[in-house]
């Protein structure tokens, strides 16, 4: 087990760091890495989503594109790996920028975090789902609006309903699954992510379907099911990091650590909620061996942890959900400040 004195220290959660500083190597974010030969770019969606646009150019993720570069404490990570440029090295792309590959075959970065970055490289889904199947949108029925939606779905499109494939997009980035990166390069092993506090600030772009009037909160339902299903999805990520560490050093302890925090939590809304789901979950991760050469175990645990947030995921409006409430961020702790539209 690796606990004790040697958490003492650890950056775990990257402070006086900027959020711009979650990098991941290629080979270890693949699954998650976006096709730049499908990336469209941000204008594509700003047509008709302006405000979520003006949102977005208020935040970090946007703000990355130009600060990362310069940033001390990313150059010298970068030094450390025998990065040349921050911008223009595979090793920073997946999490930090979003890439296109152009007409004449070259990939270069675009943007910072941007629209795609979380709901997935548009060019298989972008007309599928802005042409309100071939009508205007006061002419669309409801049987071709829902029809619509399936099929930018099946094309790849993360929408916010699918928390679960969201979630993990997220996660994917603020915890590094990476040891290298860690271990060599000196980087914080993952930010203090935590899904409603991050989703509900400078972030939140909740603007469209009041068109453009309000930038409102998540339902208190639907912040139920972010809050546990983000506890899930951390402890599936922090396990498969776990799995894959192979020297007992910073990203080893740090990811030990970590699973250990958040499967108290898991175990403490599992005993609030009673949902065999949630349950199921925390019960798998109790008995991870939190040790180097346990790759395999770990990531079967991690798979059972996925598989009970799945179906939960899917079985829940938040409704029914009430005793999640007490575990809530107050809206004091979000992360940022919320842009109203028009500002």
């Amino acid at each position: 087990m690796m606990q004790g004195t040697r958490y003492q220290g650890i950056l775990f959660a990257g402070a006086g760091l900027t959020l711009g500083l979650l990098l991941a190597l290629p080979e270890a974010a693949q699954a998650r890495a976006p096709d730049p030969a499908k990336v469209m770019g941000a204008t594509e969606c700003a047509e008709c989503h302006k405000e979520e646009t003006e949102t977005w150019k208020k935040t970090r993720h946007y703000k990355t594109f130009k600060e990362l570069p310069r940033n001390k404490e990313a150059r010298k990570i970068g030094k450390a790996l025998g990065l040349r440029r921050v911008r223009s090295e595979g090793l920073c792309l997946t999490c930090h920028f979003s890439s296109k590959t152009e007409d004449n075959g070259k990939t270069k970065p675009i943007a910072g975090i941007s629209c795609e970055s979380c709901h997935s490289p548009a060019k298989d889904w972008i007309k599928r789902h802005s042409k309100y199947s071939g009508k205007k949108k006061e002419t669309e029925t409801p049987e071709e609006a829902k029809q619509r939606w399936i099929d930018a779905e099946a094309a790849g499109m993360i929408r916010p309903s699918m928390i679960y494939t969201l979630t993990k997009n997220c996660y994917g980035c603020h915890i590094v699954p990476e040891e290298k990166l860690v271990n060599k390069g000196g980087h914080p092993a993952g930010s203090p992510f935590e899904l409603v506090r991050w989703s509900q600030g400078e972030i939140r772009h909740n603007t469209w379907h009041n068109s453009g009037k309000e930038n409102r909160p998540l339902s208190q339902e639907r912040l139920r099911l972010f809050y546990a299903v983000g506890v899930a999805v951390e402890l599936e990520n922090s396990l498969r990091a776990l799995s894959t560490a192979t020297e007992k050093d910073r990203f080893a302890v740090t990811m030990a650590k970590r699973v250990q925090i958040v499967r108290l939590r898991a175990r403490r809304l599992a005993r609030a909620t009673k949902d065999p789901d949630l349950i199921a979950l925390a019960r798998a991760a109790s008995g991870a061996r939190l040790s180097l050469g346990e790759a395999k175990s770990l990531a079967g645990v991690a798979d059972l942890v996925a598989k009970a947030a799945k179906s939960f995921a899917e079985k829940h409006d938040g409704s029914k959900l009430a005793a999640i409430d007490r575990f809530l961020p107050k809206s004091k702790e979000h992360k940022g400040e919320t842009r109203a539209p028009g500002s």
